[in-house]
């Protein structure tokens, strides 16, 4: 049984890591988590006289350096300052140099989201009227290529090794304390310190091309290293490497002085490793929460505890899953798992189940918003699949716990039928050996028999070294079939047969779950995706402004009910002197709807004007005007609106405005 186990064992990892790779190829280049959600000029724009600036909106904040945003005139010149600004918000603008001629400039952009991810685009606009360009405004793969698919790999591996890590190391405190001292799950908390660790390093060499250039030769680039740990996500990174030499001493004494310590020891030692390890995962843990999805949006300050007791309620349940897996198929057969770790550790699992419940709850309203994102964007059909997953594990997790109820009621009758075979193959052992000892001291003597006495010690030495090696040689053999024949009647009993393959399948399930978890982490939340759908759509739909007129849309959510819409804001004629404003607030969808109160105000931040304040009258559903509304001086304004959609919800959006 155990010849025609082991091959299974293969083929179902084997193709299990295969799902893997396929789900983490099909990942492509990260998606961009910070979203453009509005421009000036706009997108295919086609306005009278050059702008004095581009400026570019994200749903969130950025980090950009002298090259981030360009502009290039029709033959692939930059005609912009490469000073880069933020003017307030989300909102970064670019002088453009003065007297542009006429013809389609190209906007490029390459930034690094609050979240870590690297975000590249491009549009044009056209002065005049548009005219041909030599510049090509493909799309461009931030975080693509090479380089962009080892650093995927790399998080892949850097998630695995903490579920192995934290859950196996878990798995031995809390479930099984004798399993400290069982090689195979010593070797797998190793190997998932030492993956953890190669990975880490991976991604902090990786990282400055993985968000710049994508060309491997800057892999080395120290200068490029330099700024990377000026970053927050290369301070993460390094503070993951400091917790792992924390980790390296608490898996240092797990396996050496808690090992070698007897059951009362043992309990004294185990509560200093439990507060240790916890500290230490937590740690680990927050390196991820504050610097990937949790760190940026709607109540970070709540979210990333969120994140961490999520990422370590995985890592309990799944490594403590692959530990149980591996002290099942390779670990000793003089030291099965008992039935009480296997109780332990289901009730721990349970545990770790009704937390990722709770907090995966919380982080899919806040990453996603609205129902209709579950099927809508990317991020949601992802997000279905995971919760898929994780219901097919706690189905065969169910199943699991109804292998160990029956494997407790027949351990006491297996146990006293393997003690009566260890006394019975004692015997055997002591007659074996005692024959052996008989036939090596007859060989011995008729060795001797008949030769001189120097070539007689000289006999008499080989034949007694060869019968050590004989000895052995018995020894070895006796316990090779000794092992085997326990794991035979071992693998006989059903019910721990039964208990083997279930956890089998459920570590199997556990490595595609990792894999769509890696490409979720990479992915557009569906809040930012349906806001740059939202804008998009607002941008294509308004009409064209009357000549001079300035259209700013600026996309919102309050966090409440009926908080989530676009603002859209035009000023006329946008210059020196009396002004009309009109205002329009829509929901995602397109549709007008009133809320309890807006309110406008503009500064410009130069000349310490303002804020001048504008409270625009409620004309109809959706839409508020004012007339006459007096801008003092030309330049670069800043447009603020404060949106109130209940008593406790509103925000403040900001975007800047050129007035002529």
């Amino acid at each position: 049984m155990t010849q025609t186990i082991a091959p299974r064992v293969r083929t179902l990892v084997l193709l299990l890591l295969a799902a893997a790779c396929a789900l983490l190829a099909g990942a492509g280049p990260a998606s961009a988590h910070a979203a453009l959600t509005g421009s000036d000029p706009r997108q295919g724009a086609v306005v009278d006289k050059a702008p004095a600036q581009v400026s570019l909106t994200f749903s969130e904040s950025v980090s950009m350096d002298d090259d981030s945003l360009r502009v290039l005139d029709p033959k692939g010149r930059r005609v912009d300052d490469g000073r880069p600004s933020g003017t307030g918000g989300t909102t970064y603008s670019v002088k453009l140099h003065a007297g542009l001629p006429d013809g389609t400039y190209t906007v490029t952009y390459q930034v690094v989201s609050a979240d870590s991810h690297p975000v590249a685009g491009a549009y044009t606009f056209s002065v005049g009227a548009p005219s041909e360009t030599s510049v090509s405004v493909s799309a461009q793969a931030a975080g693509g290529g090479f380089v962009g698919g080892l650093y995927g790999v790399g998080r892949y591996v850097s998630y695995a090794a903490f579920v192995v890590l934290v859950g196996g190391a878990a798995f031995v405190l809390a479930c099984w304390p004798r399993g400290s001292g069982v090689r195979a799950v010593q070797r797998l908390v190793v190997s998932g310190w030492l993956a953890l660790t190669a990975a880490t390093l991976l991604l902090l060499l990786l990282r400055g091309s993985y968000t710049g250039s994508g060309k491997l030769a800057d892999v080395f680039d120290l200068s490029l290293l330099g700024e990377v740990l000026q970053t927050k996500s290369g301070a993460a990174l390094v503070s993951r490497l400091l917790l792992l030499a924390a980790a390296a001493l608490f898996i240092a004494v797990l396996f050496g002085a808690y090992d070698k310590r007897e059951d009362e020891e043992r309990r004294d030692l185990t509560f200093g490793l439990a507060v240790g390890g916890s500290v230490v995962a937590a740690g680990l843990a927050a390196t991820w929460a504050m610097s990937e999805h949790a760190s940026v949006g709607l109540q970070a300050g709540l979210a990333m505890p969120v994140d961490v007791v999520h990422l370590i309620a995985v890592a309990t349940w799944l490594g403590g899953l692959t530990a149980l897996l591996v002290a099942l198929y390779r670990g000793p057969a003089q030291t099965p798992v008992p039935t009480v770790a296997v109780r332990r550790f289901s009730r721990v699992a349970f545990g770790s189940v009704v937390a990722l419940v709770a907090t995966g709850t919380y982080q899919s309203w806040r990453q996603l918003g609205s129902w209709t994102a579950f099927t809508d964007t990317r991020y949601g059909q992802l997000l279905l699949v995971k919760i898929g997953l994780v219901a097919v594990l706690v189905g065969i997790a169910y199943f699991s716990r109804r292998w160990t109820a029956q494997l407790a009621e027949t351990v006491p009758a297996v146990a006293g039928q393997r003690q009566k075979e260890r006394v019975a193959a004692s015997g055997g052992r002591r007659d074996d050996e005692a024959n052996a000892a008989e036939k090596t001291t007859t060989a011995g003597k008729a060795g001797a028999a008949g030769k001189t006495k120097a070539a007689g010690k000289a006999s008499g030495t080989g034949k007694g070294s060869g019968g050590s090696q004989r000895a052995a040689q018995l020894a070895r053999q006796r316990a090779a079939v000794d092992a085997a024949r326990q794991k035979r009647q071992r693998d006989a009993d059903p019910h721990r047969f039964g208990l083997r393959r279930s956890v089998l399948a459920e570590a199997g399930v556990a490595v595609v779950l990792l894999a769509v978890t890696t490409v979720l982490t990479q992915t557009e939340p569906g809040r930012t995706e349906e806001d740059a759908k939202a804008a998009g759509a607002t941008s294509a739909t308004s009409a064209a402004p009357a000549t001079g007129a300035v259209t700013l849309d600026m996309p919102f959510d309050t966090g409440g009910q009926n908080g989530k819409g676009v603002v859209r804001v035009e000023l006329d004629p946008a210059r020196v002197g009396a002004n009309d404003l009109h205002l329009y607030v829509e929901r995602p969808d397109g549709t007008a709807f009133d809320i309890p109160e807006v309110k406008v105000a503009l500064t410009q931040k130069a000349k310490d004007i303002g804020p001048l304040p504008v409270a625009p009258d409620h004309i109809t559903t959706g839409h508020w005007s004012a007339d006459g509304v007096q801008i003092p001086m030309a330049g670069d304004w800043e447009v603020a609106v404060t949106v109130r959609t209940s008593d406790i919800d509103q925000v403040t959006l900001t975007k800047n405005a050129q007035i002529g």
